[in-house]
């Protein structure tokens, strides 16, 4: 095992905990940035090019037929493919948090359509679930099984916030396991059902999960209820005959403890697993190979990295699956130097040479939805985002790249902001001022110039106006503004006025007609 440090040309502040890797046809690229797309990437997709430890965060574009997708953190993600055999992929995103700390329960599907022009191209879509739709969450795991010629995805685990009826200002992002159920989703008919197996005691987050065929292993996790890290090992299988699916759990012997861990995979029936917490406030700094042969499933110690002395004594670490038995790793960087970087990124080669391209077998992890601010730093809050294998775009270096000079400062957009002169909302204490919102102040957006965003709380708008602008086309304009708006607008069109008609002066005796300018010249010359 070998670990170097990556150099990061542009972008840095975008890759924070909680970004996910996809992988399509041997090109990774990142997703998940904190904070909103900005004009300069509407996608919030980048091409993740390494080359020679070197980073370079490249734009993506998605197809006119593509659906709006929100920079989810800490989502649940998985490849998809038409059958086993099959070499054309996409990838299944679920859940995760959004920019305003909101969570999803939608599921985007993601597809590859080209590169022309020097611009990879995606296609993005929502897919809608029927039947026992699986409620909104994070640190859960989703997977593909393969059985009888069919597909079918299996979702697990995970955290969502409290139900709303048990919600207080106090509470607000109060966090509970969610129930240990197993979703079955159908991928194609956009069918979702729910088992109840009784193996299954905790809704564990944070798990490591391997696909395999039509079996799933599920190892460590954490369980919020009893603040544990089980060493459990669970093997899910799932038939899928012509009428109902059958799903069989059973508890496997030789376990570990653990969360949060990166999976990586070095050859066809061989996974590493790197990183993790083994206690609340202890990282897990061994490493082990998981070995699948025969149905069977063997983990066992390997020799550890050469763990550099910045990453032995930070608090917290969060990286990727890049494929090709190499992760990607990130830690805080030492903020007590004023020019000290906010992370710094190593890679860690966990086997040399290139993994099978006809393997059958896919991997996934899960994250979690807090930021190492929002949080104490030894909790399962940094969690890991898996999947993507290492490989560059055949070509030149000519690639349009994201321009961060085009950007605006954080501070100045979307929530983190002083919207008018008498704002006084602390960003250091944020909290909810309408039922709709979680755990930032309700947002308006005001159409004058520009346009820019300004808290409902300080334009004192009522909730129910807050609801109705917002489902309306109409537009508003914040306090500073609505006199300039009005006084732009266009004036409403007015009639103009009638002018009574000239009136025509004869001269008595004569039948010609006196003017008013002759009336006049007549006047003065008789005066």
């Amino acid at each position: 095992m070998s670990l170097q440090m990556v150099t990061v040309s542009n972008n840095m502040a975008l890759i924070q905990p909680g970004f996910s890797l996809m992988n399509f046809e041997g090109q990774v690229f990142f997703f998940g940035q904190k904070g909103w797309p900005k004009r300069s990437c509407p996608t919030g997709v980048f091409h993740f090019d390494v080359k020679h430890n070197h980073l370079k965060l490249k734009p993506v574009v998605f197809s006119k037929d593509s659906c709006y997708l929100p920079p989810l953190r800490y989502p649940a993600t998985c490849i998809f493919r038409s059958g086993v055999e099959s070499e054309k992929q996409q990838y299944i995103i679920h859940g995760g948090k959004t920019p305003n700390n909101e969570l999803s329960d939608k599921i985007y599907v993601m597809s590859f359509v080209g590169k022309n022009n020097k611009k990879v191209t995606f296609r993005c879509t929502e897919k809608d679930l029927v039947g026992d739709v699986p409620e909104a969450r994070y640190g859960h795991s989703i997977d593909v099984v393969y059985s009888r010629g069919k597909s079918m995805g299996v979702l697990f685990g995970g955290r969502s916030y409290i139900p709303s009826a048990q919600r207080t200002t106090e509470k607000w992002n109060s966090v509970a396991d969610c129930l240990p159920h197993v979703f079955l989703v159908d991928f194609e008919f956009g069918c979702s059902t729910s088992y109840l197996l009784p193996e299954l005691q905790d809704g564990l987050s944070f798990h490591v999960s391997i696909a395999r065929n039509d079996t799933i292993y599920i190892l460590g996790g954490h369980s919020l209820a009893s603040n544990i890290r089980p060493a459990n090992l669970y093997r899910i299988k799932v038939d899928l005959p012509l009428g109902s699916p059958a799903v069989n759990c059973t508890v496997l012997p030789g376990g570990i403890s653990v969360s949060s861990a990166i999976l990586t995979q070095t050859n066809s029936d061989e996974f590493v697993i790197v990183g993790g917490y083994q206690l609340e406030n202890q990282k897990r700094m061994v490493c082990n190979i998981v070995s699948l042969e025969d149905n069977k499933i063997d983990i066992r110690e390997m020799e550890t990295p050469d763990w550099t002395p910045d990453i032995k004594h930070s608090k917290i670490w969060f990286g990727s699956n890049m494929g090709n038995g190499t992760v990607f790793l990130g830690i805080p960087g030492d903020n007590k130097q004023a020019t000290s970087e906010a992370f710094y990124f190593y890679m860690l080669k966990c086997a040399e040479g290139d993994v099978n391209e006809d393997q059958k077998t896919l991997t996934n992890t899960q994250t979690s939805t807090e930021d190492p601010g929002d949080s104490t730093p030894f909790e399962d809050s940094e969690e890991f985002c898996f999947s993507a294998e290492a490989c560059s775009f055949d070509g030149d270096d000519e690639f349009d790249t994201y321009n961060e000079d085009d950007e605006e400062d954080e501070s100045e957009t979307g929530y983190w902001i002083t919207c008018c002169p008498t704002c006084d909302v602390d960003i250091n204490t944020w909290v909810p001022f309408y039922s709709t919102e979680l755990n930032k102040p309700a947002m308006i957006y005001c159409s004058h110039g520009d346009g820019h965003w300004v808290h409902a709380q300080c334009m004192d708008l009522a909730e129910r106006t807050l609801i109705q602008l917002s489902e309306g086309s109409n537009k508003y304009y914040c306090n500073e503004h609505v006199k300039i708006a009005r006084a732009l607008q266009t004036p409403k069109r007015v009639l103009p006025l009638k002018k009574p008609p000239l009136k025509s002066l004869h001269k008595k005796g004569s039948g010609k007609i006196i003017t008013p300018a002759k009336k006049s010249f007549l006047r003065r010359l008789f005066d």
